[in-house]
């Protein structure tokens, strides 16, 4: 199966080179941009900051720039509406609060909402009451109504089950994770000598709570007096965060780097011991996969998105509920002190993180869009996904859900039992361990 030359297009609030550009972004981009080579016609449509082109085309993907932050939903619709039979599939991702595009476009065009994290208790950190009740009223039960004859597609088991349990989606849902770049092994495998780097990479937004690696900090030069924390990534918080740093006297310990180029992020990342999360919940946990293709292992806490990035006591170590980062943080510092425990979580991150690949990624977006154009829906009356026998080709069973998995029981194949939550998560039968067995499967 194949995108083909299908006519595509990807809605998001951002693209990649907004000011506030984040994982969001990134992810609507390596897809979009890999089904463009493909040969499907892509249309980018999202917001417009300031300086931006209305239109430009970019590695054979048109960007279409329209409205600000709130303006972009009603301009996208419209947009839509008098474009709404030029489309044979619409990926409609959701920051919070999706695009409606089921209510513009013909119901044989099939929608697939994307969904990173579930936002409900997120609204109240940006907004007024009234605003966020609202933003949990459009998330909620108006999507539910908006998309019930489409399909969602999460970035992982966690926020699949946040958007069952917390969003009461009964419809069709998918896993399809993010990718990563993998990067080359780190020059210092040995690790650091003298007392350890630790680092993290956030969006410097409210919901990231990183107030609370200061907390880490102070707890922690107490018994490591050369320990130096990096934090990289801007945002409106960082104001904040420098005025907190000096405040409590951690200009020594605290280095707040702001926005830097790739290769400098990668640099700083490769000679930590540990990189530390602090969110209160992801979609994912898209700079933990960037560490932990760099051999560095995360500490977080257990929360939607990176209890599925994270496996726990593998690839890093998750707070318990109630249980201090800190802690875990001087926890997993003392094992990494070991050297040998240090090359054996080392060689476990690179591991991991070689699982997810953006050509995987966009290639289960493209076989899934070509399924559902054929099948004229994006929904499928079972969904859950299964391990599957292809009656012809190669007979090697496989993860297949929704209108894959349709087409290919109709084409004689055989469903064999369901999927664990890590072999959805990886799209590979036979994969197994981790904390990706936790979540809906």
């Amino acid at each position: 199966m194949s995108s083909g030359d299908a006519r595509l297009a990807v809605v998001n609030w951002r693209d990649p080179w907004h000011p506030a550009a984040g994982g969001a972004e990134r992810y609507a981009w390596e897809v979009a941009r890999r089904l463009a080579a493909g040969g499907a016609r892509v249309r980018y449509v999202t917001a417009r900051a300031s300086g931006q082109r209305r239109r430009e085309r970019v590695d054979g993907v048109e960007f279409v720039r329209l409205g600000g932050r709130f303006t972009v939903y009603p301009l996208v619709l419209l947009w839509t509406l008098l474009r709404r039979r030029s489309f044979d599939a619409v990926v409609d991702c959701q920051n919070g609060i999706p695009f409606f595009t089921p209510w513009v476009l013909p119901r044989r065009v099939p929608v697939f909402c994307v969904i990173h994290h579930v936002h409900d208790a997120q609204f109240g950190l940006y907004f007024p009451r009234w605003m966020a009740w609202f933003g949990r009223m459009l998330e909620g039960p108006v999507a539910r109504w908006s998309y019930r004859r489409h399909a969602y597609v999460c970035v992982s088991p966690s926020t699949l089950s946040a958007v069952r349990e917390r969003l009461r989606w009964t419809g069709a849902a998918y896993v399809i994770p993010n990718g990563t770049t993998v990067v080359p092994e780190r020059a210092d495998a040995d690790g650091p000598a003298g007392d350890p780097d630790l680092v993290c990479v956030t969006r410097l937004v409210p919901h990231k709570r990183a107030g609370r690696l200061l907390d880490i900090a102070e707890e922690l030069r107490g018994r490591h007096p050369g320990l130096r924390l990096h934090v990289i990534g801007d945002g409106p918080e960082a104001p904040r965060l420098a005025a907190e740093i000096e405040r409590r006297g951690l200009a020594g310990t605290v280095v707040a780097h702001g926005y830097v180029p790739e290769a400098v992020k990668a640099a700083l990342v490769a000679r930590a011991a540990l990189h530390l999360s602090t969110s209160q919940g992801e979609g994912w946990g898209l700079s933990v996969i960037e560490a932990a293709a760099l051999g560095v292992p995360t500490a977080a806490y257990d929360v939607d998105g990176l209890r599925d990035a994270v496996r726990d006591g593998t690839t890093g170590w998750l707070a318990d509920p109630g249980e201090d980062l800190a802690a875990v943080a001087e926890r997993a510092l003392k094992e990494l002190a070991d050297a040998g425990r240090r090359d054996e979580v080392a060689a476990d991150c690179r591991e991991w993180a070689a699982a997810f690949d953006w050509d995987r990624t966009a290639a289960r977006w493209a076989e899934l869009i070509a399924a559902a154009v054929r099948a004229g829906t994006a929904t499928t009356t079972d969904g859950q996904a299964h391990i599957v026998e292809r009656r012809y080709g190669d007979g090697q069973p496989r993860v297949a859900e929704g209108p894959v998995r349709d087409l290919l029981l109709a084409e004689g194949g055989r469903a064999v039992r369901e999927a664990t939550a890590i072999e959805r998560l990886l799209g590979e039968a036979g994969r197994a361990g981790g904390t990706g067995e936790t979540g809906e499967s």
